[in-house]
């Protein structure tokens, strides 16, 4: 891919990945090759209002360190933790301290290039679909598995942001009538508070409660990981709060995939390392749930890991050049 300004071509575009720790910048030629990554502290205090010139600062600080003229770049892509217009306006950002402003004007206004942006989750999976677990398909559903449930929508290789940018929020679909403790978003029941890390936490947590069965498990602070080790050891505790780790998700996954009908299912964060055993535990109660127009979706692993949102960050700008 090439892209002419004024008779000069372009050749690099910059993807940023906004995260509440550090902020990853990465610079990659046209055709989606990695040139060089790094990464900024996020500064948080004053309600974020140093993030953004501390980005432009380090990109600015690159080009002339690579000797990169404006003309060369087609644009800065950036992916945020919020919910985005489709003017570029990210209505809020709590773990950034942000509240409702208009990051692609703020951005550009700053760095002075091209500037495209959309939520972290979405951006990612794009990133995925561009050069990740999801390539060589136009529709999928990416779900990120890590403290909470992430989400993101390509549809026909573009990002499904929805009406209010809250397209691919999967985490809080509502799958358990039963609840009595209040999700993060402020609701109970949430896919969220079952099939993330600390979901499965929780569900072992409530197993032990209700058990007097021993467990590896009983009297130890344990993670997520730590349960899925004990199941394959045949911890039977364990393995009872992995099939509803698996129930509950896979049921989840159901309806979206009724709903969408995605040719493929992405799965990153921490819990998808544990592979083809989590795909087991899903299956059953997908197949079970979901629409039988939808039985034949694919599941896969993501590959890109934490860069996957500079790449689907880079692809933003590009789609609008291509």
């Amino acid at each position: 891919m090439e892209n002419k300004t004024n008779g000069i071509i372009a050749k690099y575009v910059f993807g940023v990945d906004i995260g509440g720790t550090t902020v990853k910048i990465g610079l990659l030629d046209l055709d989606g090759h990695k040139i060089e990554v790094w990464e900024i502290p996020t500064r948080t205090e004053n309600g974020g209002e140093k993030i953004l010139p501390d980005i432009a600062e380090s990109i600015r600080f690159k080009m002339e360190e690579r000797g990169i003229k404006d003309s060369q770049v087609v644009g800065v892509g950036a992916g945020a933790p919020g919910p985005f217009s489709d003017d570029g306006t990210i209505l809020k950002a709590v773990n950034l301290g942000w509240s409702e402003f208009n990051l692609k004007n703020e951005l550009h206004d700053l760095v002075k290039i091209p500037v495209k942006c959309g939520n972290d989750a979405n951006v990612a999976a794009l990133g995925e679909c561009w050069k990740g677990g999801g390539q060589g398909y136009k529709d999928i559903l990416m779900v990120t598995l890590g403290t909470g449930v992430g989400g993101g929508i390509i549809h026909e290789g573009k990002i499904f942001n929805g009406a209010n940018g809250a397209g691919g929020e999967i985490g809080h679909i509502h799958i358990e009538d039963n609840e009595t403790v209040e999700c993060n978003c402020g609701n109970k029941g949430c896919l969220e508070q079952y099939a993330s890390a600390t979901g499965a936490v929780l569900l072992m947590k409530r197993i032990l409660e209700k058990s007097d069965e021993e467990s590896v498990l009983r009297g130890t602070q344990f993670e997520c990981k730590d349960i899925f080790d004990a199941a394959a050891n045949g911890d039977k505790l364990a393995i009872e709060a992995t099939k509803q780790y698996g129930d509950y998700l896979g049921k989840g996954l159901a309806m979206i995939a009724s709903t969408i009908n995605p040719e493929i299912i992405v799965f990153g964060g921490g819990v998808s390392k544990a592979g083809d055993v989590l795909f087991d535990l899903i299956r059953p109660s997908f197949e079970k749930y979901v629409f039988h127009g939808a039985k034949r979706t694919k599941f896969a692993l993501a590959k890109l890991g934490n860069d996957a949102g500079i790449y689907g960050a880079a692809k933003l700008v590009l789609d609008t050049v291509s």
